[in-house]
C-alpha cells in the first residue's frame, strides 16, 4: 500500500503497552494490505484483538469523540464549512442556548473537508471515500471555459472513455455524489453587475479548479451548473424532462433541461467533474425506531419521524427544534443543509409517487402550493446562504414540487429535491409573481424537521475551514483559525487592502517587495489581512 496512513489505535480493556497501561505484555503489531486501500491491524498476535479499517482513515476530522466510527457509515456528510453566525440580516456573535438563533450551522462542527492531492490530477475526499477529477477542464486547454462544457448526453457518454490518474471506471456524479463538495464558505454573486469573478467565493473548495460563467462567450457569471447522473421523475417548466444539477458559483441545486431549452436557445451546457470510488455513497438505509424517530445506520444521523406541522419562519425552525423533546433525547437540532439534502429521495415526487421526494417512513405534512395542487412543504436547514451584501437568506430544500411563475401560470420549475434560498424573514406575499428568471416562489414560511447525532456543538470560538492538501511531496493545512498571529499592529497595508471587500477564507494577492504573494484572508487582530500560505500555522507569523 504506497502512500501515508493514518492510524487511530482506541485503548480498549484489552489494552496493549503502546497504549500506556502497566502490567501488559508488549504486543506484536501487523499491518495488512487489502483490496481498495482496506488493511486489518493485528495486535497481540494470534490470541490478540484485531481490527479492519477501511479507505484512508477510520476517524473523521470533526467527528465527535462520543461519535465511535462504525464501518457500516457509508455516508458520511461533509461539514458545510460554515464558520460564522446570522441573523436575519447580518453576521452576529454566536448566540447563546437561552439567546435568539441559536442553534445554527455554524454552532456544530461535523466531518471537515479533507482531500488528497493525487498529484496526477485526483482528489480523493478523506471524508467520503470518493475520488474526483479535480478539474472540469476536459479539452486539456489549462482554462476552464464554455469550450470545456457538455450537453447532459455528452456528459453521459464521455464517462464511458474517460480516463484518469490510471483508472478507467469513472461515472458521472449523481446529485448525492457531487453536493457532497459543496462548501457553503461561497458568496451567491447573483444579482451582481459587471464581469470580473476576482473578488468572488465559489462554494466548492480551492483544491479543484473551477470557473465561473463564461462572460466572453455571453454567458453569465452564475452560470457555472455541473451535472449529474440524477434525472427528475417527473418534468419542469411544462415538459421539459430534467436533470438536478449543482451550480457551484450561487450555492444552488436546480433542475435543468436535458434537451433543447425553452425558447429554442439550443441544449443546455454543464461543466463535469467524473468521480469513482464508495459505490454506496448517497444510499440511505433508515431504521423506524418505533418511538417518533428514524435512524439513517448509513449516515448515523436520527431524524424525527414527524416535522414541525406548521410553516415557520427561519429563527422559529432554529428555535423548534433546539427546544424538541422526542423519542427521550432533548438535543435535537435544524440540520445544515447537506444533512437535510441528504434524506431526498430522488426516485419520489409529487407527480411520479404521489409522495414528498423522502422516505415513506417519514410523516410529511401536506401542503396547497401556489397554484392550487395538493403538494408537500420546503424544510429549512440552519445553513444561512450568504451572499456580497449580507446574511438575510436561509438554504431550504424543496420536498414538493420547486414552484415559479412562469408564462402567467405557476408551475414546477425545480423539481422536488431541489435546494434554493430565501429570506428568512418578511412577508412572500410581496412577491406575487416570484423572484427571478423562472420566477421563483419566495418560500419566507417553510416547515422543519429535526435532526440529532453525527456533529458536535462547537464550544467557544468557531472553527474556520480546514482543508487538508496532500501529495507525495507535500502536505498544507488551510484552516480559518489565527491562533499564535500577531495581534494586527503593523502589518503591511497592502496585504489588508488586498482582503478589501473579500470575506474570511477568500484567496487573496498582493505585491510585495520580494514579488507576488499568495494567500488566504484571515482575521489578524481587529484587522482581516491576505496571510501567505507559507506562513499558515507557523506561531507569531504575520503577513
Amino acid at each position: 500500500m504506497v502512500g501515508k496512513i493514518l492510524l487511530v489505535l482506541v485503548c480498549l480493556s484489552a489494552a496493549v503497552s503502546a497504549c500506556g497501561v502497566p502490567g501488559q505484555v508488549e504486543a506484536e503489531t501487523s499491518i495488512t494490505a487489502l483490496p481498495e486501500a482496506e488493511f486489518t491491524v493485528d495486535i497481540g498476535g494470534s490470541e490478540g484483538p484485531s481490527m479492519e479499517f477501511s479507505s484512508f482513515e477510520d476517524s473523521v476530522p470533526g467527528q465527535p469523540e462520543n461519535s465511535k466510527p462504525d464501518k457500516e457509515i457509508v455516508y458520511k456528510i461533509v461539514d458545510t464549512g460554515q464558520g460564522k453566525c446570522y441573523d436575519d440580516l447580518n453576521q452576529i456573535v454566536c448566540p447563546g442556548v437561552t439567546e435568539a438563533y441559536y442553534g445554527q450551522d455554524a454552532q456544530y462542527s461535523g466531518g471537515q473537508p479533507a482531500y488528497l492531492d493525487g498529484g496526477d490530477g485526483t482528489v480523493t475526499d478523506k471524508v467520503t471515500g470518493l475520488m474526483w477529477a479535480g478539474s472540469p477542464d476536459l479539452n486539456g486547454d489549462s482554462l476552464v471555459d464554455v469550450n470545456d462544457k457538455l450537453s447532459y448526453q455528452e456528459a453521459v457518454d464521455m464517462a464511458g472513455s474517460f480516463s484518469l490518474g490510471g483508472y478507467d471506471d469513472w461515472h458521472l456524479p449523481s446529485i448525492k455524489e457531487l453536493y457532497s463538495l459543496i462548501n457553503f464558505n461561497g458568496l451567491d454573486p447573483s444579482g451582481l453587475d459587471g464581469t470580473e469573478a476576482s473578488s468572488l467565493v465559489p462554494f466548492i473548495a480551492a483544491i479543484f479548479e473551477f470557473g465561473y460563467g463564461d462572460t466572453s462567450a455571453g454567458e453569465r457569471l452564475i452560470d457555472a451548473q455541473f451535472a449529474t447522473s440524477t434525472i427528475y421523475t417527473s418534468t419542469t417548466m411544462g415538459g421539459n424532462e430534467t436533470m438536478f444539477g449543482v451550480n457551484f458559483a450561487d450555492g444552488r441545486i436546480k433542475g435543468y433541461p436535458v434537451g433543447e431549452t425553452p425558447g429554442g436557445m439550443g441544449e443546455k451546457l454543464f461543466y463535469v467533474l467524473y468521480v469513482r470510488g464508495n459505490p454506496d455513497y448517497g444510499i440511505n438505509n433508515f431504521v423506524d425506531n418505533q418511538d417518533g424517530t428514524l435512524s439513517d445506520i448509513a449516515t448515523g444521523l436520527t431524524w424525527t419521524q414527524s416535522d414541525s406541522g406548521q410553516a415557520l419562519d427561519w429563527e422559529s425552525s432554529l428555535a423548534y427544534c433546539a427546544q424538541l423533546e422526542a423519542g427521550g433525547y432533548g438535543d435535537w437540532r435544524l440540520p445544515d443543509v447537506k444533512e437535510l439534502q441528504s434524506i431526498v429521495d430522488y426516485s419520489r415526487s409529487p407527480d411520479a409517487a404521489g409522495s414528498a421526494a423522502i422516505d415513506p417512513l417519514f410523516s410529511t405534512s401536506v401542503i396547497t402550493n401556489e397554484a392550487g395542487q395538493t403538494d408537500y412543504p420546503s424544510y429549512w436547514s440552519s445553513t444561512t446562504h450568504v451572499n456580497s451584501r449580507n446574511g438575510a437568506y436561509a438554504a431550504y430544500i424543496s420536498f414538493g414540487r420547486s414552484m415559479g411563475y412562469m408564462h402567467g401560470s405557476w408551475m414546477d420549475v425545480h423539481g422536488a429535491g431541489a435546494q434554493r434560498s430565501d429570506p428568512k424573514s418578511g412577508d412572500p406575499g410581496g412577491y406575487p409573481a416570484g423572484h427571478g428568471p423562472q420566477g421563483d416562489a419566495v418560500r419566507i414560511y417553510n416547515y422543519a424537521r429535526c435532526v440529532r447525532g453525527g456533529a458536535e456543538r462547537v464550544q467557544g470560538e468557531i472553527p474556520g475551514e480546514v482543508e487538508l492538501i496532500q501529495s507525495a511531496d507535500v502536505e498544507i493545512a488551510r484552516s480559518g483559525s489565527t491562533q499564535g498571529l500577531p495581534s494586527g499592529e503593523g502589518l503591511p497595508q497592502e496585504a489588508v487592502q488586498a482582503c478589501s471587500g473579500l470575506y474570511e477564507g477568500g484567496d487573496c494577492q498582493f505585491t510585495a517587495p520580494h514579488g507576488s504573494v499568495s494567500g488566504i484572508c484571515l482575521p489578524v487582530g481587529t484587522q482581516t489581512a491576505c496571510v501567505p500560505e507559507n506562513r499558515l500555522g507557523q506561531p507569531g507569523s504575520s503577513p
